[in-house]
């Protein structure tokens, strides 16, 4: 049966019982090689297919999930949405929206054919630990891998909403063990695209190795204030971990430190950060939201003003506004709201500038959930990276702790980087920032 015809069967049953509803359809195929000591330590090929149905009644919601496609099934999944909904709360601004919409994203670009063998990906997966294996000092290779997937996400609705999203993805990936004396290291990376043929094998192998051959003889700095810089990697993350105070859910429920802040100064005036998921060279890509709401650019904060958090329709719909795509749900969870990816926009401080004097780069953080507070904005991290002197790297810093507030941090930057750099994940542009008077402890 197509999942339109399975989509038309469900929805009817939903109206037939006097309720509204929408519904997830997600499908998906992937392959996951790992590699060990020269031989395939995993060959695992899945495919998935899920049904995710919310309904709403008399005010009350719903959810019921169902990974079977049998009509006997179908209809059971009906019948526990609506027996879930009839023993939940009312909520008021939690509705259908009257979505008529039909979207569709663009395969050629999204989900291109990629005509490599299995043989290729599998010699891929073993090249890549050979040669992390066979480079001096290298202990082992504990974590390596090549993944390809390609999933499919379809939306109806009671109302007419038809979206479909496809995505194909191919990553690889290593963490190499490096030990000399009683110094170890260890430090990994990864690579992704939509074509097998455009992963480089070398260039991640070099990149891993070398960063971890650097942290080998990482030490202790001294306990003090730094002018601070964090990777590609790492500022991204940094973000994410205080996206809460972009969040309209955690604004509904009181919690966000920023739910009263719109069209205030939180940032330093150079500083214009928004969620792009229109952006289509990265892999937060989305033309539609969980809800099928389309998706649009959205400026969170503007030259150092807060102003927009992000919303899905119920959460909109408290604060009496509309949604701005952000929807977040799946086949077996209940609406929430999140970001797609973000950009930070570039400013004008060239590479020089921006790395002139002493700094400290940060090229790795622990403790990143544990060491927050989203809602205080305070932190405390475990951290490795270089002091650096006019952009050289002198020593490897190992061994420290960086602390402060996320939320003052904002307002203390020195410069913006002009150039943006994706993470490698690709889900997140951003220049670097120079951050002053940061605090660290050897």
């Amino acid at each position: 049966m197509l999942a339109r015809d399975e989509a038309d069967q469900i929805l009817t049953r939903v109206r037939e019982a006097g309720a509204e509803g929408d519904l997830i359809i997600d499908q998906g195929q992937a392959l996951s090689l790992k590699a060990k000591d020269g031989e395939l330590e995993e060959h695992k090929v899945t495919s998935s297919q899920v049904f995710g149905l919310r309904v709403i009644k008399d005010g009350r919601v719903g959810t019921a999930y169902s990974e079977a496609a049998d009509p006997e099934s179908l209809q059971a999944l009906v019948q526990q949405a609506l027996q879930n909904a009839s023993y939940a709360a009312v909520e008021p601004n939690e509705k259908i929206l009257p979505n008529t919409a039909q979207l569709k994203t663009d395969d050629a670009l999204l989900c291109p054919d990629d005509t490599a063998s299995i043989d290729a990906k599998i010699d891929l997966a073993l090249e890549i630990e050979a040669r992390l294996a066979s480079k001096p000092k290298v202990k082992n290779v504990p974590y390596n891998g090549v993944q390809d997937g390609l999933g499919e996400r379809q939306l109806f609705s009671t109302a007419g909403l038809s979206a479909l999203s496809r995505s194909r993805s191919t990553a690889c990936f290593a963490y190499a063990l490096l030990e000399e004396g009683e110094n170890n290291a260890m430090e990994g990376l990864g690579q992704v695209s939509r074509q097998f043929s455009e992963l480089q094998a070398s260039r991640l192998v070099d990149s891993v190795y070398q960063n971890a051959l650097d942290m080998l003889a990482g030490k202790e700095i001294a306990s003090g204030r730094y002018d601070v810089m964090f990777d590609a990697e790492m500022l991204p993350s940094l973000f994410q971990v205080f996206a809460m105070m972009f969040s309209g859910k955690s604004a509904k429920d009181g919690v966000n430190p920023m739910r009263d802040k719109i069209g205030s100064m939180i940032a330093d005036p150079r500083l214009t950060l928004r969620d792009n998921p229109l952006a289509t060279t990265g892999f937060g890509y989305a033309l539609f939201d969980d809800e099928g709401t389309p998706t649009q650019n959205l400026n969170l904060i503007e030259e150092g003003q807060l102003t927009s958090l992000v919303h899905n329709s119920m959460t909109g719909s408290h604060f009496g506004l509309q949604s701005t795509g952000h929807g977040t749900r799946g086949p077996r969870s209940t609406l929430g709201v999140g970001l797609h990816q973000l950009e930070l926009v570039g400013g004008d401080a060239e590479q020089t500038e921006l790395t002139a004097g002493r700094t400290v780069l940060i090229t790795d953080l622990t403790g990143m959930h544990s060491g927050a507070n989203p809602i205080s904005g305070e932190f405390s991290f475990g951290a490795s990276g270089f002091l650096c002197e006019d952009g050289e790297r002198v020593q490897a810093v190992r061994g420290i702790t960086v602390a402060g507030n996320f939320y003052d941090m904002l307002s203390r930057i020195d410069l913006i980087g002009a150039e943006q750099h994706w993470n490698w994940e690709r889900s997140a542009l951003m220049p670097s920032i120079r951050f002053s008077d940061v605090s660290i402890s050897g």
